[in-house]
């Protein structure tokens, strides 16, 4: 349907079209002699009339210079030729003593000089006689345009194109769904994988999605192209706005031109460029593969921890992308122009000014990852910060807590931080666990020893080897300190341990009759009776008796008894 405009309007009558009007003269009227008409390329200045050049005038007249003489015939002809419905004229010559003028009336249109004339070589009034009949000719044919029958015809042209163009419109609106549809029905049946043997490369989905997405481009790429054509082929059909296509295939013609030959001197660099992404990518790939295989254990290398293989990695990913951009950074289109250069100058300062903390984060990342500090999953404290590690990166390091909660802290920070690794310990030697209580001299230490043991013992998450031990690790003003650890594989339940050990320790010590009075207590007791244990004492010891003292003015004295 489109082929069809296109087709109508460069069989339009009187050779009008698409096609851009050429500069050439037209040829004089039957039976003017042929060197009347100077040739397009004779000197002196044109007289362009609707897009074509009539003739070239040479020579001053009077203070007028021949560009002058062209510019006001033009003005006049345009003039003459925006009489709508006017119907044809005939031009007259008329000799004056030193120029002979063509006339419309008693209207001067041009005038012919005797320099003119015999710089052409021809009779003054016979180089006037032919200009008039190619000024008639041009004037008449631009009036014949205007008029009802021409513009009538004109105006079928253009609703003829303007109805092929709805056609084209709504058949892409209906057709289009239509093929999608069938690609749809089509998925995984006649649109296939392709396949190398067993290995697939794109898969019938895939495939299916990108035919779909190419149908799309396809209909857009059709509105498109057939709104530009139908623009300047109804713009064509009428003179007022003839003088627009040449603009309007310029705007859109120019750009792409451009676009064009831009993209074709680009095509060896963009080739650079495309060996460059392949290499890249498949060089990932094998390092991709080579840590993997480390990770899994296929690769062992002497001091490389397995842990290590998917920090390497990312480590060796980043080189390698960044080795990549700065070989293919000549051939990006405009990387040689003074602005893309000013651009990357200031990024670049931008980025060395703001990424002073994330190169140091990264910087200790890759320190962390290769002291063997910690790795995820292990239970650690770090700062204040106590949980297990759920993410190690070469910016940060998160941590989720024994209440759920994710924190995210800087490498720089983890770096500058003492380090509690909990797991190392717990999967090399056992981790140790302690808890302190205090208790009075007056209770045996012998008895505090085996109820704390005893508590240990029944705490199911402390290993029985090693066994459990105690310490008494200080002897203050009222009591003394115990301090029982024990031996745990699992670091992750430290709380819970903790937690169930405290409490056996309460049972235990019920049990054996011992208070656990720390710090300790104020109480009124007597104050007699050593603190040593029982055990300790003499069978035959008594506590002094508690007196009490009154408070007061001291009693009369008695008399003394009389003698009998």
């Amino acid at each position: 349907m489109l082929g069809a405009a296109v087709l109508a309007a460069a069989l339009l009558p009187s050779g009008r079209g698409l096609a851009a009007p050429e500069a050439t003269t037209l040829p004089p009227a039957t039976g003017s002699p042929a060197a009347a008409t100077p040739s397009p390329t004779a000197a002196g200045a044109p007289l362009a009339f609707d897009g074509k050049t009539l003739f070239h005038v040479s020579g001053q007249l009077g203070p007028f210079s021949a560009e002058d003489r062209a510019a006001a015939a033009a003005q006049r002809l345009r003039k003459l030729a925006r009489q709508a419905f006017a119907g044809d004229i005939v031009l007259t010559v008329g000799d004056n003593e030193t120029t002979t003028d063509i006339l419309a009336g008693e209207k001067v249109l041009a005038s012919v000089s005797d320099s003119e004339a015999a710089a052409a070589g021809v009779d003054r009034r016979a180089l006037a006689e032919s200009r008039a009949r190619v000024i008639e000719r041009a004037v008449n044919r631009a009036r014949r345009e205007i008029g009802v029958k021409q513009l009538v015809v004109d105006g079928l042209w253009v609703l003829l194109v303007t109805v092929l163009l709805i056609f084209l419109f709504v058949g892409l609106r209906r057709g289009t769904p239509a093929v999608l549809g069938k690609l749809e029905m089509w998925r995984g049946t006649r649109i296939p994988a392709i396949r190398i043997q067993k290995l697939e490369i794109v898969s019938a989905t895939r495939m299916t999605d990108a035919l779909k997405g190419l149908v799309r481009a396809i209909r857009l790429a059709i509105l498109v192209t057939a709104v530009l054509v139908y623009v300047p082929i109804a713009l064509s059909f009428f003179p007022w706005t003839r003088g627009l296509v040449g603009p309007l295939f310029g705007y859109v013609a120019t750009p792409l031109k451009s676009i064009w030959w831009s993209f074709v001197v680009y095509l060896p660099d963009l080739f650079f460029l495309v060996v460059i992404i392949i290499l890249t990518r498949w060089g990932l790939k094998l390092v991709r593969l080579f840590f993997t295989e480390i990770e899994n254990g296929t690769i062992a290398i002497a001091g490389f921890e397995r842990d290590w293989a998917t920090p390497t990695y990312d480590i060796a990913r980043f080189l390698v992308i960044a080795f990549a951009a700065v070989v293919a950074f000549p051939y990006i289109p405009g990387s040689q122009s003074a602005a893309f250069k000013g651009v990357s100058l200031f990024l670049g300062v931008l980025f060395s000014l703001s990424s002073s903390s994330a190169i140091s984060n990264i910087v200790a990342g890759v320190i962390l990852t290769y002291t063997k500090a910690f790795r995820v999953g292990d239970r650690v404290k770090i700062a204040d910060t106590v949980g297990d590690v759920i993410e190690k990166s070469l910016l940060v390091t998160r941590v989720r807590t024994i209440k759920n909660v994710h924190i995210t802290i800087p490498n720089g920070m983890v770096l500058g931080s003492h380090i509690l690794n909990y797991s190392t310990s717990a999967r090399e030697r056992a981790l140790i666990l302690n808890t302190s209580v205090t208790i009075g001299y007056d209770a045996p230490w012998r008895d505090v020893h085996g109820a704390l043991l005893a508590a240990a013992y029944m705490t199911g998450d402390l290993l029985e080897h090693p066994p459990p031990f105690v310490l008494q690790t200080s002897l203050d003003d009222f009591y003394v300190t115990y301090e029982i650890n024990a031996f745990t594989d699992k670091a992750g339940r430290m709380a819970a341990t903790y937690s169930d050990l405290h409490a056996n320790i309460q049972d235990k010590f019920n049990e054996a009759g011992i208070e656990i009075m720390s710090p300790h207590y104020g109480a009124l007791r007597d104050g007699n009776q050593v603190t040593i244990p029982g055990e300790h004492l003499p069978k035959t010891y008594e506590a002094p008796a508690f007196r009490f003292l009154g408070v007061g003015p001291a009693p009369a004295p008695k008399p003394p008894a009389e003698k009998a």
